[in-house]
C-alpha cells in the first residue's frame, strides 16, 4: 500500500486532477462534498458504495443519514469522514478577561470588543489570508449572514447576479472589519500558519479558524486557554444560527485497479479501534462509534453539537461551488478588507467577472 501526500492548495487545485488522470492513478482518495465530489462523479471517478453500505464491508459503520450529502443522484458516492465547521471565532480566554471583554455575541458586541482590544494594544483578530481561503471563508460566512441562504447559493451558482444592493450592503460589513481596526494590517500578506501563530503567541485575541485548530493549538499552544463562538448575530436576511461547514471523506476510485480492496480499506479506517486513534488526534470521525467515545475534547463535542443543531448550514465557497466563482469571490473580499476596493466596486466587479 503507498500513501501520496500533498500541500492542500496544490491538491485541491490541480494535484488531484493530475493524479486520477495520470497512469498510476489512486484507487482512494480526499475529497469534499459539494461541487467538487458531483465534478468527480460526473467524470466517472467515484464508484457505486450502495451495496457495499447496505450489504458489504461498509454495513452498520454509519449513521444511515451521515451519506446524505455524499449521495449524489441515488448513488453513494464517498464515505465519509469528518464534518468540519470551517470558521467560527476562536478566542483567547485570558486576554478578553485581562480587558473586560466578553466572547461577542452580536456583530455590534465584535465592532465593541475591537475598539476596546486595539485601545489596548492587542490585536483583536488576526488572519492570514495570503492563499484568499482562510479569512475567504470566515467573510464567505458573514455575507451569507446579511444577504441570506438562497441569495448566497444563487450568487456562487451562478443563477443570480453579485450586482444587487444585498451584496454591497454585505460587503459593508465586510469593510467595517478594517474600518475598526479589528484585524491585522498584514492579513493578506501572510498565510493561515502565520495567522494562527500571531493568536498561538497571545498577540491577537480572536482568531477565525476551522475545527482542526482544536488538535493544531494542542500541538503548538499547548498551555493557550481558548475557546469559541459562533460568528456573532448580524443584521441580514440570513439565518442568525447557521454554521459553515463540509463534510470530507474518501471516495474509491471507479477507474481504479481495487475497487473492491478500496471498500475493505475504508471499513478498515473506520473501524472502532482506528476511530480511537483519530479520536486521539483530535479528528473526530462521523461513525457511529465515535458518538460512543468519552474521549471527545469537550471543544471538539461542542462544534459537532453546533453543526448538527445548526438552523442553516452554509457551504464554503471553494469546496461547495465552482472554485473559478469561489476564487474571484475571495479575491474581492480580501480586496474589501485590505482596503483596495469599496463594497460597490466589489460587488459590480465581481457580478461582471463571474456573471
Amino acid at each position: 500500500m503507498e500513501f501520496n501526500f500533498m500541500e492542500d492548495d496544490q491538491y485541491q487545485t490541480i494535484g488531484l486532477p493530475n493524479l486520477l488522470s495520470s497512469r498510476t492513478p489512486p484507487d482512494v482518495y480526499f475529497e469534499w462534498v459539494g461541487n467538487r465530489l458531483e465534478t468527480r462523479k460526473q467524470d466517472g471517478f467515484t464508484a457505486d458504495l450502495n451495496d457495499a453500505v447496505a450489504n458489504g464491508p461498509l454495513a452498520g459503520i454509519f449513521d444511515e443519514d451521515a451519506f446524505a450529502s455524499a449521495t449524489i443522484d441515488g448513488q453513494i458516492s464517498l464515505v465519509p469522514h469528518i464534518a468540519d465547521v470551517t470558521n467560527v471565532l476562536w478566542y483567547n480566554t485570558e486576554i478578553l478577561a485581562e480587558n473586560n471583554v466578553s466572547p461577542p455575541q452580536t456583530w455590534d458586541e465584535l465592532l465593541a470588543a475591537c475598539e476596546v482590544l486595539d485601545a489596548a494594544g492587542v490585536t483583536p483578530i488576526a488572519s492570514g489570508n495570503k492563499d484568499l481561503w482562510a479569512a475567504g471563508n470566515w467573510l464567505a460566512h458573514v455575507t451569507s449572514r446579511v444577504v441570506g441562504e438562497e441569495a448566497y447559493d444563487a450568487a456562487l451558482t451562478g443563477t443570480a447576479s453579485f450586482d444587487d444592493p444585498k451584496w454591497v450592503e454585505a460587503f459593508g460589513y465586510v469593510q467595517q472589519l478594517a474600518d475598526r481596526k479589528c484585524i491585522n494590517e498584514s492579513i493578506n500578506a501572510i498565510d493561515d500558519n502565520e495567522g494562527a501563530q500571531l493568536f498561538f503567541q497571545g498577540k491577537a485575541a480572536m482568531h477565525p479558524i476551522g475545527s482542526w485548530l482544536v488538535s493544531w493549538a494542542i500541538d503548538e499552544a499547548p498551555d493557550l486557554d481558548f475557546d469559541f463562538v459562533n460568528l456573532p448575530e448580524m443584521p441580514g436576511a440570513g439565518d442568525q444560527s447557521s454554521a459553515i461547514g463540509v463534510v470530507t471523506g474518501y471516495a474509491v476510485n471507479a477507474k481504479g485497479s481495487h475497487v473492491d480492496q478500496a471498500v475493505e480499506f475504508l471499513a478498515l479506517l473506520n473501524s472502532p479501534e482506528f476511530v480511537e486513534q483519530f479520536i486521539a488526534a483530535e479528528a473526530v470521525p462521523i461513525t457511529l462509534s465515535a458518538q460512543e467515545s468519552t474521549s471527545i475534547d469537550a471543544r471538539t463535542a461542542r462544534l459537532m453539537a453546533l453543526l448538527s443543531e445548526a438552523g442553516a448550514v452554509i457551504s464554503p465557497p471553494d469546496t461547495g461551488y465552482d472554485l473559478g466563482t469561489a476564487d474571484a469571490f475571495y479575491r474581492a473580499l480580501a480586496e474589501v478588507i485590505g482596503g483596495q476596493t469599496s463594497p460597490e466596486d466589489a460587488a459590480a466587479q465581481l457580478a461582471s467577472s463571474v456573471g
